[in-house]
């Protein structure tokens, strides 16, 4: 899998997603086998290039390369200058949110709102390829609903416009995340375009991964939401991948050993106060399913310090039988 003159090491690559796919995650996932991680979206608005929150989004030092900044916006010029911005500041390959269903997102005509608007998509990908000199992909969605599965035109005008890799997660603007994702769209798109694919959508276990690739063709898959909590996936989709064999399970030990380091490194990019509220949703993704793990959850999140946060997780995890079967 290549993207413009980043040879990825693999055909696993971490989804987008905000709130979760920051630096430290991204590391995480980059380490436990993912060939690419792409960053939270970066607003295109510059009245908030200043904020601390945006300037943590597009923080990429000392991350394994490709470094990929994703940009959301509806305005091509302003697209086309955060593109810029962000490319100046390190960013090597860029990607366009036209994927993202979220109403606040959409009600300003962005993310999967703009899979309405062919001719503006037009405009924004010409103007952010024209603006940098570095590799532009793009993720979208099927279409805006199901009686608008628009995607085949929208790469057509992509890679006409310069976009050098396609994402595509297997639902519309309307299905949000309810329903199965479905692949027969990324398979015709995959027909009827020479630029990398790569599908998304409902990719859980490495057999899925596998059943993904073969059925749709693409060049790659991207993992998001069951990388929340077990970013180790990526290690077992590559080497069932490789094998035709599953990896065992992580046991608990290793587990805690990856969660106190996530948890160190949130600390560290954050700060406390923030880290301790960013890390939250991590504890409570890595310790679903374990047994206790409701109790331990309700009374770890109600605490508010490094120090106790850590005592707890560790605590939580070291009481577990190492091979303890997963709870349903």
């Amino acid at each position: 899998m290549k993207i413009g003159p980043y040879q990825l090491t693999n055909n696993l690559i971490l989804a987008p997603m905000a709130g979760v796919t920051d630096r430290p995650f991204r590391q995480l996932c980059k380490n436990m086998g993912a060939g690419m991680a792409i960053s939270e979206m970066v607003s295109s608005n510059s009245l908030l290039w200043g904020s601390k929150k945006t300037q943590r989004r597009a923080n990429h030092d000392g991350e394994t390369e490709p470094k990929s900044v994703q940009i959301a916006g509806a305005e091509p010029a302003m697209m086309a200058e955060a593109a810029k911005r962000n490319a100046d500041q390190g960013a090597q390959i860029i990607d366009i949110n036209m994927g993202c269903p979220a109403k606040k997102v959409c009600n300003v005509m962005a993310g999967s709102a703009l899979l309405q608007n062919q001719n503006l998509v037009k405009e924004i990908l010409e103007a952010v390829v024209t603006a940098v000199d570095i590799p532009v992909t793009l993720k979208i969605r099927t279409g805006w609903d199901k009686e608008n599965r628009n995607a085949p035109i929208i790469a057509k005008i992509a890679e006409d416009s310069g976009i050098q890799a396609l994402a595509i997660h297997g639902r519309t603007r309307a299905c949000h995340y309810k329903g199965d994702a479905e692949y027969d769209t990324i398979a015709e798109v995959k027909q009827k375009i020479s630029i990398p694919v790569i599908a998304n959508g409902d990719i859980t276990t490495p057999e899925k991964a596998k059943f993904v690739l073969e059925y749709t063709n693409a060049d790659a898959v991207m993992i998001g939401r069951a990388a929340q909590g077990r970013p180790w996936i990526f290690r077992e989709i590559q080497y069932y991948l490789e094998t035709g064999e599953r990896l065992p399970e992580p046991d608990s030990n290793e587990v805690r050993d990856i969660l106190i380091g996530h948890l160190n490194n949130l600390y560290d990019f954050y700060g406390e106060f923030t880290g301790v509220r960013m890390a939250r949703k991590h504890i409570s993704w890595y310790s679903k399913g374990h047994p206790r793990g409701a109790a331990f959850r309700d009374a770890v999140n109600r605490v508010d310090s490094i120090e106790q946060q850590l005592e707890m997780t560790q605590k939580f995890f070291n009481n577990l039988n190492p091979r303890e079967e997963l709870a349903a």
